[in-house]
């Protein structure tokens, strides 16, 4: 495998930018990829950038994941707070997990304040804006 990271995005994430920005700020999810291309291009990493509304397309790109990738960086967004489904696919994968949210989803509604993926994810960034992305690809690149 060579140094890829999967970068997988959840329901809404599409319309980051245009959504709810005084929240998610003003950056749009093709600025966020451009950046991780850059900054993996850099460090001889590639990023595999993926967002999905339906959680089954995301639970495929981590099933994808176990053959091809060295880590995944995953904002499940709404998908953290429900999905059994997409923990069960991370359990199963066994390279190292980052877990990232735009917002600090502890000083948000009480029922954002749990997450399924972090019970299997190896670190979880929040409230960091879109740099959490970076610092989460910062992490995979300094395991090298």
């Amino acid at each position: 495998m060579s140094n890829v990271i999967y970068v997988l995005n959840g329901p809404n994430l599409n319309l980051l930018g245009k959504r709810q920005p005084e929240i998610y700020g003003y950056e749009t999810l093709a600025d966020v990829q451009a950046k991780l291309e850059t900054k993996a291009a850099q460090s001889g990493f590639t990023v595999e950038f993926f967002q999905s509304n339906h959680e089954g397309a995301i639970i495929d790109k981590i099933h994808e994941a176990r053959d091809k990738a060295n880590g995944i960086i995953i904002n499940p967004a709404a998908f953290t707070h429900t999905s059994v489904a997409i923990l069960d696919a991370l359990n199963a994968f066994e390279s190292p997990v980052v877990e990232v949210h735009i917002s600090n989803v502890h000083k948000r509604e009480s029922f954002r304040h749990h997450s399924y993926v972090s019970l299997r994810a190896d670190g979880v960034i929040a409230g960091l804006g879109t740099f959490g992305y970076v610092a989460a690809l910062d992490y995979f690149i300094n395991l090298s």
